[in-house]
């Protein structure tokens, strides 16, 4: 089966574009990034903070059955405009036994109007380094992000 959401990376470079057309209005859309109730469904984690404006904060919380936290996200906004842009940080941690290095991460995330009933999400994540790009890219990423926007797609469905 096709995959919804498309990645994008260009050899040698310290970024991945994320694209994904949505069977949404653009408001329920960028709702799905503001509402902390509809994040914790569509991401599967516990919304802790969630402050939508421009240098705000957000911290998000996943944790096994048993409760021990898994892995925590939190970065802060140094741009936010209604229904077009949000600029995140984006940190991982408790990261524990990973292979993986992560860094902070820098994401522009771009809401965009395509019909009265559809809209596009553009992400371009930038790294520290192409290494950790390409290190992102050896996890299940494009498999991760897509199914996170399929489960978007299916809680904000039950809104409209």
């Amino acid at each position: 089966m096709e995959r919804k959401t498309k990645v994008h990376a260009e050899e040698g470079k310290q970024e991945i574009i994320i694209t994904r057309e949505f069977d949404l209005p653009l408001d329920l859309l960028f709702k799905a990034y503001m509402e902390p109730e509809i994040v914790a469904q569509w991401m599967g984690t516990k919304v802790l903070k969630l402050e939508n404006k421009k240098h705000g904060a957000y911290e998000f919380e996943t944790s096994d059955p048993q409760g021990n936290v898994l892995v925590r996200i939190n970065g802060v906004y140094p741009e936010f405009i209604h229904e077009q842009r949000i600029t995140r940080t984006f940190e991982m941690e408790n990261t524990p036994g990973s292979p993986f290095q992560f860094e902070i991460q820098l994401e522009f995330l771009d809401f965009e109007k395509v019909t009265s009933e559809t809209s596009k999400l553009t992400m371009q994540i930038v790294y520290k380094s192409v290494e950790l790009r390409d290190q992102m890219l050896k996890m299940p990423f494009a498999q991760g992000i897509n199914m996170a926007h399929n489960r978007l797609q299916e809680v904000v469905n039950h809104l409209k």
